[in-house]
C-alpha cells in the first residue's frame, strides 16, 4: 500500500491494483489533460488535471465502500461469497480510477462538435492493451468488460450508482476539486454527511439492489445540487470560458475538415500536444486566427446574451445539438455582416439534468421512494428546482471578434427559428437576416 498526498483529500491510500493501473501510459496521459479545459484562461488556478480527479474519485470510492461495509450494508448481497465480494469491490474502485481515460484534450469541449463520446473512446483503452492486461491479471478475464459496464452505467452491479448516477462519486469529487482549485466558494458540499447517508436498497421499480440515499442526507443532497448550479453559472459556463470553448471547437472542426488532424487521432493527444500539432504553416487562416487568439488570450467578446428562461422552451436548441448546422449559420451571419469566417460564434451549452429523477431515497419509516417531482410534504422539490437552476444558469450567446457590432434583434429572429426552417433558407441560398 502506497500513500499519495492530495491537496483536497490529504492522504490517499493506493493498493497494488491502483498502482499498476496508474503506471499505464493511458492513465499517465491524464496528467496532461486539464480537468476544466480552457477555464484556466479565466481562473488561473484551474490547471488541475484529469489524473488528480481520477485519484480523488478512487479515494472516494474506497471511503464509500468502507462506510457501507461498516454498517453491514454489503453483507448477504449477491457477490458470490466473501472472496468474490472482494473482487467486486475492487472492480468498483478500478472503475472510479479509470472512468475518465477516454477524455479528449481540453476535456468535454470536443464532444459538442459531434465527435465520439469519451466513454466510447475509452472502450478500446479498457478492453485492450496495458489496462486490460492489468485487470485480467488481477481480477480475471471478464474484468475489463465489467469495469467498462460500470463506467458507462450499463452494469447491474449493486454499487453501480457510485460510478454513474445522480450522486456518483465523480460528481462529488469534481465539484469539490474544481471549486478549490478555482479559488471560489461555490462548490461547498457536505461530503461527509452525503457519503454517510449512502445506502443500498432495492429499487422500487426493478427490485435490484442499488445505491440510494437515506432521508437524513437530504440536506447534503441539496448542497450537491446548489454547488453544481453555482459552479455551472460562475465557472463552467462563465462567458469567457464559453468564448474560449467556442473558439477551440471551431479551431478543431476547421482543422478536421482541412485534414490537419484526424478524428481518430484527436483523442490520443494531450492538451498542449494537440495545439503544437496544429501549429503548422499549412493551418487554414480561420483556424490560425482561433489558435493564435487562444494562445494569447485574445478571446471573442459577447455581442448578445440571453438566459434560457427568457427564451422559452426549444428556442435555439439546434445550436446545442447540431454543430454542423451551427457552423453554417455562423458562416452565413458573418458573411451577411461583413465579418471574416470564424469572427462570429454561437454558443448555447447543454447539460443533462442537474439532479436525476431516478434516485431512490430510504425514508425514516423504511419505505423506499424515488425522488420525483412530486416530492413529499416538508421536503424541497429538488427535481423541479434542478430544472429551474439549469434554465437560470444556461445562456444563449453570440460572440464576435473585436467587439464587432451586430443587429441584435435581427440575429435573434434567426436563432428563434427551428432547425428545419434555418436549414431550408441556407439550402436555398436565402439571406438569414431579414
Amino acid at each position: 500500500m502506497e500513500i499519495l498526498r492530495d491537496p483536497l483529500w490529504n492522504n490517499v491510500r493506493l493498493d497494488p491494483l491502483a498502482l499498476a493501473l496508474l503506471d499505464t501510459p493511458v492513465v499517465q496521459r491524464l496528467r496532461y489533460v486539464r480537468q476544466l479545459g480552457l477555464a484556466f484562461l479565466v481562473y488561473p488556478g484551474a490547471t488541475h488535471s484529469r489524473f488528480e480527479h481520477a485519484v480523488g474519485a478512487y479515494h472516494l470510492a474506497g471511503v464509500a465502500i468502507r462506510l457501507l461495509e461498516e454498517r453491514g450494508a454489503l453483507a448477504g448481497r449477491s457477490f458470490g461469497g466473501t472472496s468474490e465480494m472482494g473482487r467486486h469491490l475492487a472492480l468498483v474502485r478500478a472503475a472510479a480510477l479509470l472512468h475518465d481515460v477516454g477524455h479528449y484534450p481540453f476535456s468535454h469541449a470536443l464532444e459538442e462538435i459531434g465527435v465520439t463520446h469519451h466513454e466510447e473512446i475509452a472502450r478500446p483503452l479498457l478492453l485492450e492493451g496495458p489496462i486490460a492486461d492489468v485487470l485480467v491479471r488481477e481480477l480475471g478475464a471478464t474484468a475489463p468488460d465489467e469495469v467498462f459496464a460500470l463506467i458507462t452505467g450499463r452494469s447491474e452491479h449493486p454499487l453501480q450508482g457510485l460510478i454513474s448516477g445522480s450522486t456518483d462519486l465523480d460528481k462529488i469529487e469534481y465539484l469539490k476539486r474544481d471549486a478549490t482549485m478555482c479559488g471560489v466558494p461555490y462548490g461547498e458540499i457536505d461530503v461527509d454527511r452525503l457519503l454517510n447517508s449512502l445506502v443500498l436498497v432495492e429499487h422500487p421499480e426493478h427490485g435490484r439492489a442499488t445505491i440510494g440515499i437515506h432521508e437524513k442526507g437530504l440536506s447534503a443532497l441539496e448542497s450537491l445540487l446548489f454547488a453544481k448550479y453555482q459552479m455551472y453559472r460562475n465557472v463552467y459556463w462563465h462567458h469567457a470560458v464559453r468564448s474560449a470553448t467556442a473558439m477551440y471547437k471551431r479551431l478543431v472542426a476547421v482543422s478536421l475538415d482541412a485534414g490537419a488532424v484526424t478524428g481518430g487521432a484527436v483523442a490520443r493527444f494531450t492538451d498542449e500536444g494537440l495545439l503544437v500539432h496544429l501549429d503548422t504553416p499549412s493551418l487554414p487562416a480561420e483556424a490560425r486566427a482561433q489558435l493564435d487568439g487562444l494562445r494569447v488570450r485574445h478571446l471573442h467578446k459577447r455581442a448578445y446574451e440571453c438566459p434560457a428562461a427568457t427564451l422559452g422552451d426549444d428556442i435555439g436548441e439546434w445550436i446545442a445539438s447540431d454543430y454542423p448546422l451551427t457552423r453554417r449559420v455562423e458562416d452565413a451571419l458573418a458573411l451577411e455582416l461583413g465579418l471574416p469566417q470564424g469572427a462570429l460564434l454561437l454558443d448555447y451549452p447543454a447539460k443533462t439534468q442537474m439532479l436525476g429523477l431516478d434516485l431512490p431515497m430510504l425514508r425514516r419509516d423504511g419505505r423506499v421512494e424515488l425522488l420525483t417531482a412530486a416530492g413529499w410534504e416538508g421536503a424541497m422539490n429538488l427535481p423541479r428546482l434542478s430544472d429551474e437552476f439549469y434554465r437560470s444558469a444556461r445562456r444563449l450567446r453570440v460572440f464576435t471578434a473585436e467587439r464587432a457590432p451586430i443587429p441584435t434583434e435581427r440575429v435573434l429572429k434567426v436563432l428563434q427559428q427551428d432547425a428545419d426552417t434555418v436549414r431550408d433558407r441556407l439550402d436555398r441560398g436565402l439571406p438569414l437576416l431579414v
